[in-house]
């Protein structure tokens, strides 16, 4: 697991370190299944998770539903963050109290995940983990898994929000600094767009797919790794980096990445699911920033 730390509190744990954590005490276990597009997140919970865990679903607990098309996408994109009010009586949902640390997972290598990751670290709970490779990774590790729901005593964790950075629309448009955009490529790229209503990328911005974070057993790469990766990208000590993807979700993937690698990021929530809505704002396609 990578030492590096965002305010001395490591962004992974290892599935050797879960065991151990959960065996010395109480530890809360979130499953964040999901895919854009894909299949139901919680049908796969409900045949098998790591014991103890409890669902949480990203499209109604960790975003605020919308409906395709309604003047609330256009001004918050496709996932806009729930008020601290709601995340709060979701996070008491799954069983969190003040004090608690809580680990993160899902089966896409932290792509759902790391947005539970980034939520919660910005409602003021310090210990907070990725699991690293996933689900994946603890199945490999000989970890067993438990059918059906889980239903913890109802917590009483008191959350805020603010603790990590953000910008909105117009801060992505005139971000002196390096904004990194999270897509892949071919949607950087504007060559296809399955969801939002223009394909490109705001202008200026750098492509940095959340597919390069990862080794090719889908945990994250070393610290030193992703320095490299993101300092290719114009990434350096004392310049500003934000970040934004699709619709908010899988941008904190980049920025838990930038964690590990030593380096503070903000997000842009909104994201270009809210930018491209937006007709009097710029689009870029092609490579070029």
């Amino acid at each position: 697991m990578s030492t590096s730390r965002v305010n001395s509190t490591p962004v992974l744990i290892s599935a050797a370190e879960l065991r151990e954590r959960r065996e010395a005490g109480r530890l809360v276990l979130v499953d964040v299944r999901w895919a854009l597009g894909g299949p139901n997140g919680r049908d796969a919970y409900l045949a098998g998770h790591i014991p103890g865990a409890v669902f949480a679903d990203l499209e109604t607990e960790l975003a605020v539903p919308v409906e395709p098309g309604s003047p609330e996408e256009a001004a918050g994109g496709r996932h806009p963050l729930p008020s601290p009010e709601r995340f709060e009586d979701a996070a008491r949902g799954w069983g969190i109290d003040d004090g608690d640390a809580v680990v993160v997972y899902d089966a896409t290598s932290g792509q759902a995940a790391a947005r539970a990751w980034w939520m919660l670290r910005d409602a003021g709970i310090d210990d907070v983990r990725i699991l690293d490779g996933g689900l994946a990774a603890w199945t490999g590790a000989g970890g067993p898994l438990e059918a059906g729901p889980s239903s913890p005593a109802p917590g009483n964790v008191t959350l805020r929000s603010g603790v990590m950075p953000t910008i909105d629309a117009d801060g992505a448009g005139a971000f002196d600094g390096v904004l990194l955009d999270a897509r892949a490529g071919e949607r950087f790229r504007g060559e296809v767009e399955p969801v939002d209503p223009r394909a490109g990328h705001i202008p200026g911005a750098v492509n940095a797919p959340t597919a390069g974070n990862l080794a090719d057993d889908g945990s994250f790469l070393p610290s030193d790794a992703l320095r490299r990766r993101f300092e290719s990208l114009g990434v350096g000590p004392g310049r500003p980096v934000a970040v934004y993807c699709g619709s908010g979700v899988t941008a904190a993937h980049d920025i838990a990445a930038l964690a590990i690698a030593g380096f503070d990021a903000a997000l842009y929530p909104g994201s270009f699911s809210q930018w491209s809505r937006d007709p009097e704002r710029p689009v870029a396609v092609g490579e070029d920033a």
